[in-house]
């Protein structure tokens, strides 16, 4: 029996039985990269030694775990006096070596481009999670560092094994914030996005832990995700434990020469003033593409709307103008975009009343747009 029980693939054959008796030939051949033949001669040694059973029904030859064997050693060499000690080592061996997953989940109104924006962007993701912010080109294979400018080192460091945005980023992460975490050794962190009408159903598996692995590895999650659904749904930030775990005392001035501070975080909302929220709403979405944000009654005669280019931070509210006026405003407001002339065509095309392309020695592309109601604003093409 110990020589039946020394090679693995029969080990494995005796797990498949355990799990799902009575099984087939063709059945267990299927689970194992091997032959037919192969199989069948292990379970030839295993009926040999009394640890795997046999039995036609039909046409089919069905095989079972006959653990009879195994329990004669035990009681032959463990005594009840042994029992509850070898039952609680083994008890502790499968759950120091066998690998642990956390899966954590959320529904967040956003949309999946917006989530992936939020998860990669260094500056949005430091907004929910703990001031940390990741850094990396975001191709598969490619390197990343999450860091705090509060830390003198990096939090973390991996992998990104495969990148599909926006719905899926699986990354290899090893943590150096502790010397408990760092011994942990290297785990994996998965992102899946699914869009679930005006939501996004979000996954987040940590996987590929060691059984002892330290709870500080995984225990902050359900902060981080409460604070990515606040952040994209509000544009507030949660204060968490983590959120505090390395700020700085602030350092008083000496001589009355202290420097202010401020509350004052990432521009929220600029506003622009229409003469109809719904045909102005039309126009931003329907025409330029961006998406609403927020549409809200603030009371029985008024609305809160707000829209934005997909990726952006920044939101556009539009108020209702007084009786009588209307929009004709120069905004000041300036949008980016990759390619200025390749935008100035598009909107043209789609009916936009769009200025001329401008564009001088050493000053980026641009040009202006106006909205239904006459409000002015501008298109810079990003620098290179």
């Amino acid at each position: 029996m110990f020589r039946a029980l020394a090679d693995p693939t029969r080990r494995a054959l005796l797990d498949e039985l355990f799990e799902h008796d009575g099984q087939t030939l063709a059945a267990l051949t299927a689970r194992h990269d091997m032959t037919r033949i192969g199989v069948a001669k292990h379970l030839r040694l295993l009926e040999e030694s009394g640890l795997v059973v046999s039995r036609r029904r039909g046409r089919e030859k069905l095989h079972f775990l006959n653990p009879v064997p195994i329990r004669l050693i035990h009681d032959r060499w463990v005594s009840k006096y042994t029992e509850p000690w070898v039952g609680a080592l083994a008890d502790l061996k499968r759950e120091l070596e066998e690998p642990m997953e956390k899966v954590f989940e959320i529904y967040i109104r956003t949309t999946p481009e917006r989530l992936w924006a939020a998860i990669t962007d260094p500056v949005s993701r430091a907004k929910f999670h703990f001031g940390a912010g990741v850094e990396s080109d975001w191709t598969p294979g490619s390197a990343y560092t999450f860091g705090h400018p509060g830390s003198d080192r990096p939090l973390a460091e991996g992998e990104n094994l495969f990148v599909d945005p926006p719905r899926r980023l699986v990354q290899s992460m090893r943590t150096l914030w502790s010397p408990d975490a760092e011994r942990a050794g290297t785990t994996r962190v998965s992102w899946e996005i699914e869009p679930v009408g005006d939501s996004c159903h979000l996954t987040v598996t940590h996987d590929q832990l060691s059984g002892d692995a330290p709870p500080e590895l995984y225990g902050g999650w359900p902060m981080i995700l409460s604070g990515l659904k606040t952040w994209l749904e509000t544009g507030r930030t949660l204060t968490t434990p983590g959120s505090l775990m390395y700020d700085q005392p602030e350092t008083p001035g000496t001589g009355g020469n202290a420097m202010p501070t401020t509350a004052i975080g990432d521009v929220r909302t600029v506003a622009v003033t229409v003469a109809d929220q719904d045909s102005a709403l039309a126009f931003y979405v329907d025409v330029l593409g961006f998406e609403k944000r927020l549409d809200a009654p603030i009371s029985p005669t008024m609305r809160w709307v707000e829209v934005a280019p997909p990726r952006a931070r920044t939101s556009i509210a539009l108020t209702a103008a007084e009786p009588g006026a209307t929009g004709d405003t120069d905004t000041g407001i300036r949008f980016s975009v990759p390619d200025a002339a390749g935008e100035h065509a598009s909107m043209a095309a789609r009916g936009v009343g769009v200025g001329e392309l401008l564009a001088w020695p050493g000053v980026p592309p641009m040009f202006t747009f106006d909205d239904a109601d006459g409000n002015r604003f501008y298109v810079v093409q990003d620098a290179p």
